[in-house]
């Protein structure tokens, strides 16, 4: 087994009162510390499993077990800044942005995942493995951040979905059939 770090954004009653924490803690949470940010409640969890889809679905079913509790999405799953490419390559920061600006390589960098004007740009790391390993011949394996991702857009489809009206539903189903 194999330890597994990732955060869990949630909804729901207050995780910082102490029935939630003790309710939390019941249904198997003891390996994640709880907490807020500007309203935002999250769990952050080092939980053992063999695999890290095992250790997510195993903290979503534990985190949902509790009354009023759900999971709206993992935290970060699949984004990198310019310096996580970096650090993950072992290239330099300044390689990495010339590279995305296209004055280095072949041009053709994925767009960022968020607002392309932005000061804080994040991209798919799915998206940037398939790049370097298609363009500049650099393989990367980052199968774990493919997967999180997954896991994430599922959790925020079903998220989404319920607070969806039956018309907007029924408009969705027929853009997932196209």
């Amino acid at each position: 087994m194999s330890a597994f770090s990732f955060t869990l954004i949630v909804d729901g009653p207050d995780v910082l009162a102490d029935e939630t924490v003790d309710a939390l803690h019941e249904a198997g949470c003891d390996d994640a510390l709880v907490g807020t940010s500007d309203g935002f409640q999250f769990l952050d969890f080092d939980r053992e499993a063999d695999s890290v889809g095992e250790a997510v679905m195993s903290a979503v079913a534990d985190v949902e077990s509790v009354d009023g509790l759900s999971v709206a999405r993992i935290a970060d799953s699949g984004l990198l800044s310019m310096a996580d490419i970096a650090a993950r390559t072992g290239r330099t920061r300044e390689s990495v942005r010339l590279l995305v600006a296209g004055e280095r390589g072949p041009g053709g960098f994925p767009p960022p995942a968020t607002d392309p004007r932005s000061r804080y740009r994040l991209w798919r790391a799915s998206e940037v493995e398939h790049w370097m390993r298609n363009y500049l011949g650099e393989a990367y394996v980052w199968q774990e951040d493919l997967l999180l991702s997954a896991l994430s857009i599922g959790l925020e489809f079903r998220h989404h979905w319920a607070c969806l009206s039956e018309s907007d539903r029924a408009e969705l189903r027929s853009l997932i059939d196209l």
